[in-house]
């Protein structure tokens, strides 16, 4: 993702200055000459669950872009006012419309080329029926032999995917992965 810088203020509306901010920050913001605000630029949390019915996977079939028509976990953008697990909920239930049950964090990606966090979490569906939304195109699930590892959309569904399978081989779901993807 390219930076796309600040230019106003947020506060006053006037044109920002990129420099170290006066407080002891040691990296450069954009600070308003006129308020004197500085405004942070942060990473994007991504939230999503994977979603699971004995040995079988729930994947969804993006109907948007990036990656139309590749598989997903179900995931997507945290909004602000809700927690990490709400967001993972609800982009499961916009994406899938699955009925399922959240269980614990699972793993914890930086994507620091794309300024992302994604943050999966572990869910055991309560039955076989999904009414996925528009972004979807399809929900299915997969064994681990079935899935289409070559149409899947972000390395990291596939880095998550790949650590639960042999999570699950271990018999233990204890650890909550953490990896950058640079």
């Amino acid at each position: 993702m390219l930076h796309v810088p600040i230019k106003h203020c947020k506060n006053c509306g006037t044109a920002v200055v990129y420099r170290i901010p006066d407080d002891g920050d040691t990296r450069q913001r954009a600070v308003c000459p006129a308020c004197n605000t500085v405004h942070y630029e942060n990473p994007l949390n991504v939230v999503g669950t994977i979603p699971v019915l004995g040995d079988r996977v729930l994947l969804c079939k993006r109907n948007i872009e990036p990656r139309w028509g590749k598989w997903t976990l179900p995931a997507g953008f945290m909004e602000l006012g809700e927690s990490t697990a709400q967001g993972a909920a609800r982009e499961t239930d916009e994406e899938a419309g699955a009925a399922y049950e959240m269980e614990g964090l699972f793993s914890v990606i930086s994507v620091v080329r794309v300024g992302q966090v994604h943050l999966f979490y572990r869910a055991r569906l309560l039955n076989d029926r999904f009414d996925p939304g528009h972004e979807t195109l399809e929900a299915r699930l997969f064994t681990e032999e079935e899935i289409p590892w070559d149409e899947i959309a972000f390395r990291t569904v596939r880095e998550t995917l790949e650590r639960y399978f042999a999570d699950r081989k271990r018999g233990s779901f204890d650890i909550v992965h953490t990896i950058d993807i640079a």
